[in-house]
């Protein structure tokens, strides 16, 4: 299975949410004509606060997420434990509120360095030339496999987060979410250098009939997608999250489109699209510029999922080094409702996947959480279906019997009737001109 962190608590939330909106019409349909641009965060992240020391950082375990506060000011430290061999990725979400001012460059900076301030890994991650609050991603890493890092050995690590900020940016704290997560070595060697003959040439985009699919509001939220044309409205601020299931031995290629609408005054990077792999480390983005007709950009070719990317020359293909659930997220500058109002806009994705799956590594260990790099049935169902965390949750719930008793039961069965039911009626083929 894929990563799956809805445990007890964020079932019982999404439930009881979900049951009142299925008894409450009116509101429901409030809620679907206006989407909110906020930030959706794993319902069961643990809360950890950020040390101005490292003699005070509290401990992050791999496999788990936390929810945290970045100060304007801030440099904050957490702790990690790590064992003598294992891969270890902390992928930072940092999330300003919508209507803040973020400058082009703003964002934030990752290091994770050892018990002896030895740097393992640097990454930043910045707002850009659209100056449009969103969710940005940095990440820190100790990878054992790579000779350019002294970082070794078990022992204590320390995840240092840092706030870039502009002259005109906003005072305001920004919401960050943690990601620890593992990759076991391996039982046996595998080629140490990056394949160099896959095909780089840009494919053909799907051009069937695009099926609407509304993307969730987080990472934990994305909705899955195959391959196919997606459709779905966005509001200026508003960003979208998906995920696709991509196999050991397969290519991904992403095409987005912002629909047409009358004429105006020109928006860079207008519509921002970004690609992260399982571990949630950026892969690679584009901004699509707008003037009121239709746009249509494509990500730049990306190799075949690969043990052995993680020794390419680029970050694009050393990102693609595993198989799992790669999350797409869709944005729309909050410059948008300046220049053409805070209306929709229609966005379309078109996905393509190619290649025969291979076999997996032989890993030592299972990954920590367990399946994160591993597509199996049930992700490529649920990428069929349109699944995302709120259906595991449900499911979840409904084979729990006898807790909080039969009511709840016929609750969530009901709740889970309405949800299929706008399900197939949300797969009826759109354009979006």
């Amino acid at each position: 299975m894929g990563r799956r962190t809805v445990r007890w608590r964020g079932v019982c939330a999404a439930v009881v949410g979900t049951a009142l909106a299925a008894l409450l019409p009116g509101q429901t349909a409030l809620a679907a004509s206006t989407p909110s641009p906020s930030y959706e965060f794993a319902p069961d992240a643990r809360p950890v606060t950020g040390a101005a020391t490292t003699a005070d950082a509290e401990s992050l375990d791999t496999g788990e997420t936390y929810r945290s506060t970045l100060p304007a000011s801030g440099r904050l430290y957490y702790r990690l434990v790590l064992d003598e061999t294992s891969e270890t990725y902390v992928s930072v979400t940092a999330v300003p509120r919508a209507g803040t001012t973020v400058s082009t460059a703003g964002g934030i900076r990752v290091y994770l360095e050892d018990a002896d301030s030895r740097s393992c890994s640097v990454e930043s991650a910045y707002f850009g030339a659209s100056r449009s609050p969103r969710p940005i991603v940095a990440w820190g890493a100790r990878e054992t496999f790579s000779k350019r890092t002294s970082c070794k050995g078990a022992g204590l690590y320390y995840v240092r987060v840092e706030r870039l900020d502009g002259t005109d940016a906003s005072p305001d704290e920004w919401e960050l979410e943690l990601a620890a997560v593992s990759e076991s070595r391996l039982d046996r060697a595998e080629a140490t250098s990056a394949p160099q003959d896959w095909n780089s040439e840009p494919p053909q985009p799907p051009s069937t009939q695009a099926v609407r699919r509304p993307g969730g509001a987080g990472f934990d939220e994305a909705v899955s997608v195959e391959q196919g044309v997606w459709s779905a409205d966005v509001v200026p601020g508003q960003t979208l999250f998906y995920k696709v299931p991509v196999d050991w031995g397969q290519q991904l290629h992403v095409t987005a489109e912002l629909g047409g609408t009358t004429r105006g005054r020109y928006v860079g990077s207008a519509l921002i699209t970004s690609l992260y792999n399982p571990a949630r480390v950026p892969v690679d983005d584009m901004g699509i510029g707008y003037n009121g007709d239709r746009k249509t950009d494509s990500l730049d070719p990306l190799p075949p999922v690969d043990y052995a990317d993680r020794y390419g020359t680029s970050r694009q293909i050393r990102a693609m080094r595993f198989a799992g659930s790669y999350y797409l997220t869709l944005h729309l500058s909050s410059a948008m409702a300046e220049k053409y109002g805070d209306q929709p806009f229609g966005v379309t994705l078109r996905v393509r996947v190619d290649g025969t799956t291979e076999a997996a590594p032989a890993y030592a260990a299972p990954s920590v959480p367990r399946g994160l790099f591993e597509v199996s049935a049930q992700d490529r169902e649920a990428a069929a279906e349109g699944g995302g965390a709120a259906d595991d949750a449900v499911m979840k719930a409904v084979a729990v019997v006898g807790i909080g008793g039969g009511s709840l039961v016929l609750v969530v069965l009901g709740v889970w009737t309405v949800v299929a039911r706008r399900r197939a009626a949300g797969a009826v083929g759109i354009g979006t001109g």
